[in-house]
């Protein structure tokens, strides 16, 4: 069973919806999806939101260990993305060397306000936290009180593993940020990282054609499930 967690934002609930359904259209394994949302969390993240903060699921991906009780693996992505090849292809790069792996971006935006304004932050390793692959059992510093109290550099830049040799890598294609890497012809998972087609803004920005095509598809099968029910 492949086990996903995609952060979620109330203002990007549609795009949660069509990354699910990019998901388990492709996929040849069975997936679990799951929403981090924040309604679901009261009691387990307790922090207050940072000034900074750009997303409601900017710390509760750092809970994925802990709702996997620390047990085998499980995948974060944020919910901005576009799922263009089979999961099962990302799930077997599983590496038990690893506490975590991720596309080991070299990010540094020139922006400073990205979608609906919020803040656009420079970091070292920034943009590695938004697909994580967990080796959960080796991310038991990922405690609850851990996440509520660390600052957002400390998690993002993992600096609760003893040491960067446990950050694996994964290969580029798995997280292409859209808007600052080449055009590529084998992006498996695009992230439209500045804002998704969904916002008027970036209507028009790379792959927003296949993330409409996306939501069409979803629409569609929803709308025959509810013919058939009728």
């Amino acid at each position: 069973m492949i086990n996903v967690f995609i952060g979620y934002d109330p203002r990007e609930a549609v795009a949660y919806g069509v990354l699910a359904h990019s998901i388990n259209a492709r996929a040849t394994q069975p997936v679990i999806t799951a929403p981090l949302m924040l309604s679901q969390l009261r009691g387990v993240l307790t922090r207050k939101r940072h000034p900074l903060q750009s997303t409601d699921f900017s710390f509760s991906r750092f809970l994925t260990p802990h709702l996997a009780r620390y047990d085998g693996w499980s995948l974060f992505m944020d919910c901005d993305m576009l799922m263009l090849d089979d999961i099962a292809s990302l799930w077997a790069l599983r590496d038990d060397r690893y506490a975590v792996m991720v596309v080991k971006h070299d990010h540094v935006p020139k922006e400073t306000k990205k979608f609906l304004g919020e803040p656009q932050t420079r970091y070292n390793k920034k943009n590695w936290s938004s697909v994580m692959l967990f080796n959960n059992a080796k991310c038991i510093a990922l405690t609850p009180e851990y996440v509520n109290t660390a600052s957002g550099l400390e998690l993002h830049q993992f600096k609760w593993l003893a040491d960067d040799g446990l950050i694996g890598e994964l290969p580029s294609c798995w997280n292409h940020l859209v808007g600052y890497d080449a055009a590529r012809a084998d992006a498996a998972l695009v992230h439209y990282t500045l804002g998704g087609p969904y916002f008027r803004d970036y209507a028009q920005c790379e792959y927003a054609q296949e993330w409409r095509l996306e939501r069409d598809a979803m629409l569609a099968t929803i709308a025959v499930g509810a013919g058939k029910k009728t």
